[in-house]
């Protein structure tokens, strides 16, 4: 469905153009919304204007690039003092501070320049994970101060990385308004992006619900991730654990274990606990999950040091590869937001401070590789070349499909391919003498290079 001429809300302006912001304006003017984007980052502005995203995603450059040509998408610096539109949505980053406490700054900010440069009735819908009652307490205040009139919303947005542009077109959109008559024009406004949308009867709704779906996926991964960890102290496989429980068995659905990070699961969970503090209320199992997650880095570091020093001859200073370092490899990005590549780097070095350390992502530039603070691999072979030890950190589909025999046979020796992943069974290795393998919670069945 096109948004037809006649349509109040046709002209819209988005603040904030990250993953979630850039995708949702992309979208709104393929279906014929007229966007105005405002991006204060003035390097990312420049590439924009050239029609060029400053992240990968499926189809976004060709469509970027469309639309910023048409004129049906202009990107601005700074909020224009005079322009069309009628419907903002905020869509500014909210990360955490060094305490882990949501910074609400941006936030604060995009809604001072709306209630500053518009002219009052226009609609505000608010995009970024929020605390709960943010919507009410900050943003309604801030816009009332300035004696207009605004009609306020909350609906999260709820895309997958790399599957952005297609979920934005299915997915049900949450609506979360201050009053009936905000709720009704978001939902006629998003109605011509997805068939289905959800009004719920407040903006605290709507926000809860953003926050409990990333929080409910962290617990389930966390869940997996202790089960690795219990299954590696006491000589189980947890890949065979997951794997046998569940066939023909419904009732127990668990993914496989693996580092969980990016930019939404690694804060919301934070997110959500800070909001419910103020209820006195403390969620103590979703927490719990999150610092598993947190902490697994420093777990599997001393496992391995302790499996890499009982080695003879294993280096004291010896090359290492982390491989895979956006946050996540399935859909493909380059998104180092929140990657738990940071955090095993960190780890790794308090046994190995005199180690050499390199890094290899398909997806990632080696300018952001370097800034990472490792030294960028020339390809795959490199990445394996002269190294003791090489950690598969994401899920990305060329790990699966790599050579391993091959590859590991240029690793020093003793040497030792860790992966995250278990993107294969020791047992059905052939690697050469000299080198092992071994997967998270499935040490039982590990190729040690003894």
């Amino acid at each position: 469905m096109r948004v037809p001429n006649e349509f109040h809300d046709k002209c819209v302006c988005v603040i904030g153009l990250g993953y979630v912001g850039l995708t949702l304006a992309v979208a709104m003017a393929e279906v014929g919304f007229t966007v105005i984007g405002v991006e204060r980052n003035v390097d990312i502005v420049s590439k924009l204007k050239a029609g060029k995203p400053h992240f990968y995603e499926p189809k976004l450059a060709d469509l970027l690039r469309r639309f910023v040509h048409s004129g049906s998408l202009k990107i601005f610096n700074k909020m224009p003092t005079s322009q069309p539109a009628t419907t903002y949505i905020i869509t500014v980053g909210t990360p955490l501070d060094k305490e882990n406490k949501v910074r609400l700054d941006m936030v604060e900010d995009a809604v001072k320049d709306v209630a500053i440069n518009s002219e009052g009735g226009e609609l505000v819908i608010m995009r970024s994970t929020l605390r709960l009652g943010t919507t009410r307490n900050i943003v309604a205040p801030i816009l009332a101060n300035s004696q207009k009139h605004f009609d306020i919303a909350f609906c999260p947005e709820r895309t997958v990385e790399g599957q952005a542009l297609s979920e934005l077109r299915v997915l049900p959109q949450i609506i979360g308004g201050m009053s009936q008559s905000a709720a009704l024009r978001a939902a006629n406004l998003f109605q011509f992006l997805t068939p289905t949308v959800v009004q719920v009867s407040e903006p605290e709704t709507a926000e809860m619900i953003k926050m409990i779906d990333n929080t409910h996926r962290d617990i389930s991964f966390g869940f997996s991730n202790e089960i690795a960890l219990v299954c590696d102290n006491s000589g189980v496989s947890a890949v065979e654990v997951i794997k046998a429980g569940k066939i023909g068995y419904p009732r127990t659905n668990l993914y496989m274990p693996g580092p969980v990070g990016g930019p939404c699961l690694s804060k919301d969970t934070h997110i959500l606990s800070e909001g419910l503090k103020g209820f006195g209320v403390d969620v103590n199992i979703a927490m719990t999950a999150r610092l598993l997650n947190e902490n697994q880095p420093f777990h599997i570091a001393e496992k391995l040091v302790t499996i890499l020093r009982s080695l003879d001859e294993f280096p004291r200073d010896p090359k290492i590869t982390l491989m895979g370092l956006a946050f996540k490899g399935r859909p493909a990005t380059d998104d180092l937001r929140g990657t738990m590549a940071k955090p095993f780097h960190i780890a790794l070095t308090k046994y190995f401070p005199n180690s050499v350390y390199y890094g290899y992502d398909e997806m990632v530039d080696d300018k952001e590789i370097s800034e990472f603070g490792l030294k960028p691999c020339v390809d795959i072979e490199d990445a394996f070349a002269n190294a003791s030890l090489v950690l598969v950190l994401n899920n990305h589909a060329a790990y699966e499909n790599m050579p391993l025999a091959e590859l590991s046979a240029s690793m020093k020796k003793p040497g030792l391919v860790y992966d995250l992943w278990n993107n294969f069974s020791a047992s059905d290795l052939d690697l050469p003498k000299g080198i092992g393998y071994a997967g998270l919670g499935n040490l039982r069945q590990a190729v040690l290079p003894y």
